[in-house]
């Protein structure tokens, strides 16, 4: 696998680099340690912070995420690995107003410890914090064991509601609680048709050979519940999608979001043949799509596959997927 890179073990530090030296107007590090970004105006007095964090490799997940009407501030981590409680913590003392800090990141093992152990840290500041996980990923546990799901690329709906929350001036409380139920009303599944190359490793992080394609693969190469044969666009699209619905409980009425999200190497033509067959899907079920995206929102570096989100509305969560939002990889006016 060819890589534009340089040094594999210093890929972290110079993407970065290269993001703020791209991005000064939006983003900046706080300290010395380039693995700590907030917004540029960060702290916001009077005013929610949001941290989020988790590996690097996922592009614009986590870091593209960090601006106006969105997150606070992010702690970064090695490819697929956490980052450290201190740096957490950092990013908290960072973004902190005086109104509290949200911490608002996906469920996997690491990342919750070191979030965890930076809330002990900020409580001895006399910061309040709270905590929600995304826990989108309908493919890695039944609807019984919700909280115990993989967090994946529905977590930008989640995002996106509480930093607007936050944006207009709502409580620590309010802005969580916004937080939570567009994650408990969030569901995705996604397909994967090649590995990523970790830099430092130099090989696939799976094996799955050509012609075959892995139902409700993790961003990280996790095991799906499904391998065979590559299937045509619509009949992915079917059984990424009814599982959601399914898992939503949709029915005639009903409102959503929906999130068509390539993993890496996929054409964005391919991700728009899903959406289409998303649409016809949801217009047979009588469901209304009020609001769609279609791109890279989560990616595994240069994983080939997709990922479909959907997140049910009610007016308040529409009106805060509308507010304005603006990041170095996400703008909404």
């Amino acid at each position: 696998m060819k890589k534009i890179i340089n040094d594999p073990d210093r890929f972290v530090d110079e993407f970065i680099e290269g993001i703020l030296l791209a991005h000064p107007d939006k983003l900046k590090a706080p300290g010395d340690d380039n693995r700590i970004l907030v917004r540029a105006d960060a702290p916001v007095a009077g005013r929610v912070g949001i941290v989020t964090g988790g590996g690097s490799g996922h592009l614009p997940l986590f870091k593209g995420y960090v601006g106006t009407g969105l997150c606070s501030g992010v702690a970064i981590g090695n490819v697929f690995s956490s980052p450290s409680s201190e740096q957490v913590f950092e990013a908290t003392k960072a973004v902190n107003g005086g109104a509290g800090v949200l911490y608002l990141y996906g469920n996997y093992g690491g990342d919750v410890l070191n979030f965890d152990l930076a809330a002990d840290m900020a409580e001895l500041e006399d910061i309040e914090t709270k905590t929600v996980l995304g826990t989108d990923d309908v493919a890695s546990q039944p609807k019984e064991r919700k909280s115990d799901r993989r967090g994946v690329a529905g977590i930008f709906f989640a995002y996106k509601c509480a930093g607007a929350a936050a944006e207009r001036g709502d409580s620590l409380d309010e802005v969580a609680a916004i937080a939570q139920a567009a994650v408990d009303n969030t569901g995705t599944m996604g397909i994967g048709l090649s590995p990523t190359i970790l830099p430092a490793a130099g090989k696939p992080t799976f094996e799955l050979p050509d012609g075959e394609m892995e139902i409700g693969i993790g961003i990280h190469g996790e095991p799906g519940i499904h391998r065979g044969a590559l299937e045509s666009a619509d009949e992915i699209a079917d059984r990424l999608t009814g599982p959601i619905f399914e898992d939503l409980g949709l029915a005639s009425g009903d409102r959503v979001a929906v999130l068509v999200n390539g993993l890496g190497a996929t054409p964005l033509e391919e991700l728009y043949v899903l959406y289409r067959r998303v649409a016809q899907i949801a217009a047979d079920a009588g469901v209304t799509i009020e609001k769609n995206y279609v791109g890279e929102y989560a990616t595994s570096l240069e994983m080939a596959g997709a990922s479909i989100s959907v997140l049910k509305l009610d007016d308040e969560r529409l009106a805060l997927l509308n507010a304005p939002a603006d990041s170095p990889f996400f703008r909404e006016v």
